[in-house]
């Protein structure tokens, strides 16, 4: 081979090994063609997901009257667009607010205009017309509410109804539980509701005793049953015991308190959290029983045919004793708790009382208790110093510091407070099982009592007194940018905790 061959060989060799190295091999083309259908698939069917995610969000919030609130609204579109494959389950999940149920008795019609306030908004939002009750009871302290528990149980001859957060495995429990077994041996119709997350927080009681015994329970929304509905961020917060409500001599006990050791006695070493029950007879029992068997109907599954009643016919809140049930929660069409103390904040003309544990209001009653700081209504606010939920304790700072600057006066009560009350004026007194924060408000199956008559109203406002005499004042400080970052974060993010 000549001297023009040799170099045109080796050159040939030099290309075959520069192809060699330039081309692809087999291993090396699949995984450039993986990535090649990541990068023009995989980024749409993210933006495919995302787009179904938001689609399902829009539809079931209009289909089932979602109205949220801004904070969380917008919370869920941010979960769904940066994650929807963790947002949409969730949402499945825990997204549903409104649950509705059909009404077992209509409404009441309009009230008359010459009827205070409180009874024309309460009628307006399709709450029971005011009925008359009589021997209200507001208990003291743990002991007196304990012993009317007792007295209210004891007396049962036909039915005893119970729709309690939490019954606690503790002495109180247990003395309840051995209570209603001797009463359903008895022949006494017992029937025990209890919520599916607060029996998760008072360590599962145990319940067969009573079931055994003849009673009947009923966990509402349990929230790990299957299959999972959205429904399992809802709870059922209401607290009533109604005895022979088929009866004349029926009697109800409400309030805020579960039934466990905490709420009345306390535990060794440990001092009962301040809180606030009653106990009622009269017509006002009929709208407890009536609240139960819808309550009932919906956790137990049993259908319950709905019964026409007459509309009753307003009562002169200035003649007569008279109350109305306000029950609140994703069976309601409206807010009606939330919407109440607005509308209090707003018409009351000398005086605000509000006691919680847990104060972190939506924008529009915290503006409307501001106002009506600022015009020259006196706003107190009882809170307890440190309460059982630090996270609470955080996110409410914002709304304490804006209604101090307004003029509201905030006291902190140095032990835990558990007591839900609202008085405006001497015309209404609202007691029952709400906390003024996002979650009872918007989310939980709530009840709360309005009394109209203003002696009551008045014994109300002197529980009040005995609390804050010992009381601090709460002085707002400006906080530090880290301080402020929480805040706003814990706001954002517990709306739906």
């Amino acid at each position: 081979m000549g001297r023009v061959g040799r170099v045109a060989l080796d050159r040939a060799s030099q290309g075959d090994r520069v192809y060699a190295l330039k081309a692809p091999g087999r291993h090396q083309l699949s995984s450039a063609m993986f990535a090649g259908f990541t990068a023009t698939y995989g980024i749409t069917l993210h933006g495919l997901l995302v787009v179904l995610s938001l689609l399902a969000y829009v539809v079931a919030s209009h289909a089932f009257n979602q109205r949220r609130h801004p904070t969380a609204a917008i919370a869920w579109v941010f979960f769904i667009l940066l994650v929807p494959y963790v947002a949409l389950p969730a949402f499945l999940v825990f997204g549903s607010r409104k649950q509705p149920r059909p009404l077992l008795i209509a409404g009441p019609g309009p009230a008359s205009s010459s009827a205070p306030w409180a009874i024309r908004a309460i009628t307006a939002l399709g709450q029971p017309a005011p009925a008359s009750y009589r021997d209200l009871v507001v208990h003291a302290d743990g002991r007196e509410a304990l012993e009317a528990l007792w007295r209210v149980i004891d007396a049962a001859e036909v039915s005893i109804d119970i729709c309690t957060f939490i019954i606690g495995r503790d002495a109180v429990g247990e003395a309840v539980l051995a209570r209603l077994v001797a009463k359903a041996r008895a022949g006494v119709r017992v029937r025990l509701m209890v919520d599916g997350m607060g029996r998760l927080m008072s360590r599962r009681p145990d319940l067969s005793p009573l079931v055994d015994a003849g009673g009947r329970v009923t966990v509402f929304v349990p929230p790990l049953r299957l299959p999972i509905r959205a429904r399992a961020n809802l709870r059922d917060h209401r607290k009533m015991v109604i005895v022979d409500a088929e009866r004349a001599g029926h009697r109800a006990w409400s309030g805020g308190r579960n039934l466990a050791s905490e709420y009345f006695e306390g535990a060794p070493g440990k001092a009962p959290w301040i809180d606030l029950t009653f106990d009622i007879g009269g017509d006002l029992v009929q709208q407890f029983a009536t609240l139960f068997e819808r309550d009932w109907a919906y956790g137990s599954g049993e259908r319950v045919a709905p019964t026409p009643r007459v509309r009753a016919t307003l009562v002169d809140a200035q003649a007569h004793c008279c109350a109305q049930l306000v029950a609140s929660g994703p069976d309601e069409v409206d807010d009606t708790i939330q919407t109440l103390l607005v509308t209090g904040a707003y018409q009351a003309e000398q005086r605000i009382v509000l006691v919680t544990p847990y104060f972190v209001p939506d924008s529009a009653l915290l503006a409307a208790l501001c106002m009506a700081a600022r015009r020259g209504v006196g706003v107190d606010l009882l809170v307890p110093a440190k309460s059982n939920h630090p996270m609470s304790d955080i996110a409410r700072r914002r709304a304490m510091r804006t209604l101090a600057v307004a003029g509201g006066r905030i006291w902190l009560a140095p032990h835990m407070l558990h007591a839900k009350l609202a008085v405006f004026d001497d015309l209404v007194a609202l007691s029952g099982s709400a906390n003024v924060d996002s979650r009872s408000l918007f989310l939980n199956y709530e009840l709360m009592a309005a009394f109209h008559d203003r002696g009551d109203v008045a014994r109300f406002a002197d529980w009040f007194e005995r609390e804050l005499s010992t009381a601090s004042r709460y002085e707002a400080r400006r906080p530090g940018w880290i301080t402020d970052i929480a805040e706003g974060l814990v706001l954002w993010a517990g709306f739906q905790l």
